[in-house]
């Protein structure tokens, strides 16, 4: 183990391979939420509805997430150089075309084509990190490489809205190519290439009922918020292609002689919970930026830039928490940093429960850090913990799987809380609606009895709107309450993990019986 720590002579070649994969996850986790704050302006420019616009976000989370099972197999067949750098840059060319599309059947398509080649960006470049450093030295990449990872998505509204306001949307898309061609032309020349083993077969029926049951999924949990659920055969027939795909999936890879991802994996009790834990994270990291941006739009009433910086507090706890956790984790029991972080996000959960839409700035700015200090705490030492005890060969597969359960828990995070949203709007508007009555003393005097006439055309309007907004409130506060809820068995999980020993000389234990 102890020659295939020290890859690179000089410290130019590490760190220009270290910038290059880095560059390559930063330009995928922007792009998973940089045209968020855009597509309205996108609607315009490519003649959609919001419906259709939203597409745009979609088509690239199906890409990706399909993508990223067979990384693993694909950089074993054809050394992880190639692939890497084939990847890089056929995402920079896909985002060039993204910028130029005309019309929303050439945006998705190019979405499509993004997503295939970025899929592979996260989970290989954390492979190629653990591969240069020995587990002693890990901690810190894995910080770095979590950097990437987690700012990425939460600073992509602040940027795409600088970009969308000071140019136009097309920014947002173009941004990528002068960092795309960088990072190749980095690679290309000091990335030493990884062996091949070019007998491998491809799996295609495991790759095939996980790609269609992924999809279904992904269009289920998207279009299940507009068309109300299982009342809609469409959402009944994906439901049960889901199933069928995934069902089909899991038999194939417990039964097959060489599916494409190991079932040995499956063994490392730590690995098992790392992936629960980095599902859990993806709801919760994704759907709260999901929340938080329109509700400070347009409840607080904040502008597009105002909003984009109110998310920044978050990324700077989250790079706060990541400069030390690599050291805590090596110092003392991982397990017990990830509880610390845990109670954070949790605490900054519940708190967010009692917010109002008049909420000072401070406020905000203070329970989101600690909320992205928390995300911090748990992301390093899970991470670590997660792969400590996997054999090199498991990595790029293993690193496949949890960019894979992020994505998917992040799908499924925005649609469950998209969904309570709206379910709680409707009942809660009901609710209040019963209160503006003719009896209710409050709306007969005065002023109020003017403003809030319903005889009179705009006081309907009024008292409509006003029991709208309350009603939105108390909707965000249900959806910050259920993410508070879903994120309580996460303590259970982490200490379900074993104590990995991250001692310098050794190399890591990997004992498969337990």
């Amino acid at each position: 183990m102890h020659h295939e720590a020290h890859v690179y002579d000089s410290k130019i070649a590490e760190w220009a391979v270290l910038i290059g994969s880095m560059a390559g996850v930063l330009m995928q986790a922007l792009d998973t939420t940089i045209a968020n704050v855009a597509l309205p302006y996108m609607e315009g420019s490519l003649s959609a509805s919001r419906d259709q616009v939203t597409w745009v976000l979609t088509s690239y989370i199906i890409a990706a997430a399909i993508m990223t099972a067979p990384v693993g197999w694909l950089a074993a067949r054809f050394g992880k150089k190639n692939f890497l750098i084939t990847s890089i840059a056929g995402f920079t060319v896909a985002s060039m075309l993204c910028g130029a599309s005309q019309n929303l059947e050439q945006m998705v398509v190019f979405r499509i084509i993004q997503g295939v080649f970025g899929a592979a960006l996260g989970p290989l470049s954390q492979a190629v990190m653990l591969d240069m450093y020995p587990p002693a030295k890990r901690g810190n990449v894995m910080a770095i490489w979590g950097m990437g990872v987690m700012l990425g998505p939460i600073l992509g509204p602040t940027l795409g809205g600088v970009l969308t306001d000071a140019y136009n949307w097309r920014w947002v898309f173009y941004i990528n190519v002068p960092f795309g061609i960088a990072a190749c032309a980095m690679l290309w020349v000091f990335f030493k290439d990884t062996a091949r083993d070019s007998s491998l077969k491809f799996d295609w029926f495991g790759f095939a009922a996980l790609s269609v049951g992924l999809a279904a999924l992904q269009l289920m949990l998207d279009r299940g918020t507009t068309k109300d659920w299982f009342s809609s055969p469409e959402i009944v027939i994906e439901a049960i292609i889901a199933g069928i795909g995934l069902y089909l999936f899991l038999v194939h890879m417990l039964t097959a002689k060489k599916p494409f991802i190991p079932k040995d994996i499956f063994r490392d009790r730590n690995f098992v919970s790392g992936l629960v834990l980095m599902f859990t994270m993806g709801l919760v990291l994704l759907a709260s930026s999901a929340l938080l941006s329109p509700y400070l739009q347009n409840l607080s009433g904040r502008s597009v830039t105002q909003t984009g910086f109110l998310m920044v507090p978050r990324g700077l706890g989250v790079m706060v928490a990541m400069m030390f956790a690599s050291k805590l984790t090596m110092k003392m029991d991982p397990r017990i940093i990830m509880t610390v972080g845990a109670a954070l996000m949790v605490w900054s959960l519940w708190a967010m429960t009692g917010w109002t839409p008049g909420i000072n700035v401070g406020a905000v700015t203070w329970v989101t850090f600690v909320q992205g200090f928390g995300m911090g705490l748990v992301f390093v030492p899970m991470n670590m913990v997660a792969f400590a005890t996997l054999t090199p060969q498991q990595r790029t597969d293993g690193a496949g799987l949890s960019n894979l359960m992020r994505n998917i828990g992040s799908a499924i995070g925005v649609s469950l809380t998209s969904t309570i949203l709206i379910n709680s709007v409707q009942a809660i508007h009901s609710q209040l609606a019963g209160l503006a009555s003719p009896f209710n003393r409050a709306l007969g005097v005065n002023g109020a009895s003017m403003m809030m006439n319903p005889q009179i055309p705009f006081g309907l309007a009024n008292l409509n709107s006003l029991i709208e907004y309350r009603a939105q409130v108390q909707a965000y506060s249900n959806d910050f309450l259920f993410m508070f809820l879903i994120s309580l068995p996460v303590f259970a999980i982490i200490w379900l993990m074993k104590r990995p020993s991250f001692a310098a000389g050794q190399p890591p234990k990997t004992e498969v019986v337990d």
